[in-house]
């Protein structure tokens, strides 16, 4: 009986993680301001992308990343795209997903349903990773049109901007159910902008010195640009498998810790 209830926690319905999904969909129709939220979310990554890539690419006519010389801008495109990946993925299962598990109580509401803890997870990340999508197919786009990739590599890196957005998604939610208030954010928020800054996004990793580069190495932002600007670029690499494989046991263990906290918090 034991083990017929913790399969039960564990199997996700396809259906069920569907609703969630379309609950989601249905906040869409609730007016212009979740869309324009939605919409914003695209353009920090390409005013990052034409201010420092275009602008500072001007002082620097072009880098040499390994055995491979490219612009400036070829080098911080990537990264902005693996950003976008990550930030379109935490907004949602950050600040939306906190609000709606801490004080609107919407999951206890759909767990009165036979939606369970798993499946919200599951669904919530989803939906986390489908925002996150429409920013990174939007920025492949615009890289497509300044040239700084090519239409066969740009439909490649779209399925590993999904696992980056999957990844961070499921910490991002892991994260928020142990967040007490909003005030914790802040402490939250503070080390995304870190990555953001010294994750190999403007600099090559190998300009730090070499404890920098070793810590550098083991944050998730990191393995996301690897990964993202070894496939735009066409520099495929054996390592890249270690990128996806720290990308999904990080997506894995996000989800785990979201189940079994929103089991702990809602179920108990």
């Amino acid at each position: 009986m034991v083990t017929a209830i913790l399969a039960n926690r564990l199997v996700a319905s396809p259906s069920r993680i569907g609703a969630v999904i379309n609950r989601n969909v249905g906040a869409l129709r609730s007016g212009p301001s979740y869309w324009l939220v939605l919409v914003s979310g695209f353009f920090e990554p390409v005013l990052y992308l034409f201010s420092i890539g275009i602008g500072v690419g001007q002082l620097i006519p072009s880098l040499t990343l390994g055995d491979r010389v490219m612009s400036y801008a070829q080098f911080v495109a990537p990264a902005m795209l693996a950003v976008s990946a990550m930030s379109g993925a935490l907004a949602e299962t950050t600040f939306n997903f906190f609000f709606k598990f801490k004080y609107v109580k919407t999951y206890e509401g759909v767990l009165a349903t036979p939606v369970r803890p798993m499946e919200i997870a599951l669904g919530e990340l989803l939906w986390a990773t489908i925002r996150g999508s429409l920013y990174t197919g939007g920025f492949l786009v615009v890289m497509i049109a300044m040239g700084l990739t090519t239409v066969g590599w740009a439909i490649v890196a779209f399925p590993a901007t999904m696992l980056v957005g999957l990844a961070f998604g499921a910490v991002g939610m892991a994260v928020s159910t142990l967040i007490r208030g909003w005030q914790d954010f802040d402490l939250m928020f503070a080390g995304q902008f870190a990555m953001f800054l010294f994750s190999g996004t403007f600099s090559p990793v190998q300009d730090y010195p070499l404890g920098v580069e070793i810590v550098i190495g083991i944050t998730p932002l990191y393995h996301a640009v690897e990964l993202v600007r070894g496939i735009t670029t066409g520099a495929l690499s054996l390592g890249m498998l270690g990128n996806v494989a720290y990308l999904v046991a990080m997506g894995g263990l996000g989800v785990w810790l979201a189940n079994r906290r929103m089991t702990k918090v809602l179920c108990t």
